[in-house]
């Protein structure tokens, strides 16, 4: 049993390196870093979304990039209404879903369905949930199992990657 979970360890940790270091040579650059499921029609070119987005933005939603804690003002944000994919302006998330986790970023309990894909994510050596627009594949954020009821999952995600539309 215990050489069983030594090696089942040191084989996670030789996978998250890897993975981490050839990750960027193996994905293609031209076109969306999502999915299969998602949408054919938002399969930009690079350059195309260099276009369309900030550089901010652009690092964030297709290199997966991480916004400083504490810098979006959807952090804040209070008022009913729905969040969107910064890229393509899919819904993502209700403000009924919305939390105050304390992190420095927009949290959330739930998506909307349909609205995001998973995968893992090893870059930090230990694998982590992280989760995509499910049109564009545009990279949101990470999702942890640390939340508030009813799921206990807490959807932490990049405020530069989404927009807000108020209900009214």
């Amino acid at each position: 049993m215990k050489n069983s979970f030594l090696l089942w360890t040191r084989r996670t940790l030789l996978m998250g390196i890897l993975t981490s270091f050839f990750g960027s040579f193996l994905r293609p650059k031209d076109v969306l870093a999502a999915s299969d499921a998602a949408d054919v029609s938002w399969a930009l070119k690079d350059s195309e979304w260099k276009k369309r987005l900030s550089s901010a933005a652009y690092n964030v939603l297709r290199q997966e990039g991480t916004e400083p804690p504490f810098s979006s003002l959807l952090n804040e944000e209070k008022e009913d209404g729905i969040f969107h994919c910064a890229g393509c302006d899919l819904p993502l998330f209700s403000s009924a879903n919305k939390f105050d986790s304390g992190t420095g970023w927009p949290s959330f309990w739930k998506p909307l369905d349909k609205a995001i894909d998973t995968k893992t994510d090893f870059k930090l050596i230990v694998p982590r949930t992280e989760y995509h627009c499910q049109r564009c594949g545009g990279h949101q954020g990470h999702v942890f199992n640390d939340g508030p009821r009813p799921t206990g999952k807490r959807y932490c995600n990049n405020g530069i990657a989404l927009t807000f539309r108020p209900k009214s």
